[in-house]
């Protein structure tokens, strides 16, 4: 029978997590400096967490690590570890933790579960919506440009329409990926955007572009350059509906390719929302690979 007990002490805990999330974000691609970074951002508030050990009959099989706070005005709850060690899995622990997981953070008002995966988690999360992936992939030569077009600085006559349309694109994604209710979203947005660039185009250490075939504007590009170690992100590469299906969306992934280059970095990374399956096929035809993915949990579980 599969049992929980609340952990005291969580330092041994805390050096086998960080350990095992290093290794995944080194196996993903990253640099070692980079992938420091990420561990250092996923276990952001860790001291905040509840720790359970998972056991089975007195013997110690895993732990689960559960946190609840406020996530955009709203009570949320975080799976922030489950592991259960290879020699007792495929038992029905890995379940347990997950029901019991839920259970916790339900009963502390949580209306929604949120996990991060660093590596496939087969069946366990089926019932998690996806909600988000984050895709990198290296570029090691100037990539092939696409015949005819061409990318080119934002001009600051272009920036003020550019920023309404990509906070309204922004919303709709997050909407779209059911992460938060529309007002939440917006708000998530001002604050987002405000942050990122408070200096328009004048914020250092990113690239606007605008997208161009004969002269006519097919798209925009805006990328953050360093944004881990050697690692340029792109917050968004877009093709305008009307000039879509032409091959343009690769386009616009090797402009970004070369801004990344041009800028010193060497891979490239960004988010696709949930839901945005032409996006992730795109990326995943391009050599993007997935180093995390968010999904969440409507709580209470429905029942069925």
């Amino acid at each position: 029978m599969t049992e929980f007990s609340i952990l005291g002490d969580t330092t041994e805990w805390r050096k086998d997590v960080e350990q095992r999330l290093r290794a995944r974000y080194t196996a993903a691609g990253l640099g070692a400096a980079a992938a420091e970074r990420k561990v250092e951002s996923a276990h952001s508030g860790i001291g905040d967490w509840t720790v359970a050990e998972i056991t089975d009959a007195g013997t110690l099989v895993g732990h689960v690590a559960v946190v609840v706070a406020d996530d955009n005005g709203t009570l949320a709850g975080r799976i922030g570890d489950l592991r259960v060690d290879a020699l007792h899995a495929g038992r029905g622990h890995e379940g347990a933790a997950r029901d019991w997981a839920e259970r916790w953070c339900a009963e502390r008002g949580a209306a929604r579960l949120n996990i991060l995966l660093t590596e496939p988690a087969g069946e366990l999360f089926d019932g998690y919506s996806a909600r988000g992936q984050l895709r990198m992939r290296h570029v090691g030569s100037p990539p092939e440009p696409v015949d005819g077009v061409t990318a080119r600085p934002m001009t600051q006559a272009e920036y003020p329409e550019w920023l309404t349309a990509q906070k309204a694109a922004y919303t709709g994604d997050i909407v779209r990926a059911g992460a938060l209710s529309p007002e939440e979203a917006v708000r998530k947005s001002d604050r987002d955007f405000a942050k990122l660039i408070p200096e328009g185009l004048a914020t250092p250490d990113n690239t606007f572009l605008v997208l161009e075939t004969e002269g006519e504007r097919i798209g925009t590009g805006w990328l953050k350059h360093g944004h881990l170690p050697e690692v340029t992100y792109g917050y968004s590469l877009y093709i305008q509906e009307q000039h879509r299906g032409k091959g343009y969306g690769r386009a616009a992934m090797a402009a970004g390719e070369q801004a990344t280059l041009a800028a010193g970095d060497s891979a490239l990374m960004f988010t696709v929302w949930g839901g945005n399956e032409v996006a992730m096929n795109l990326y995943t035809n391009t050599g993007y690979r997935v180093v995390e993915e968010h999904r969440s949990l409507a709580l209470p579980r429905a029942t069925t």
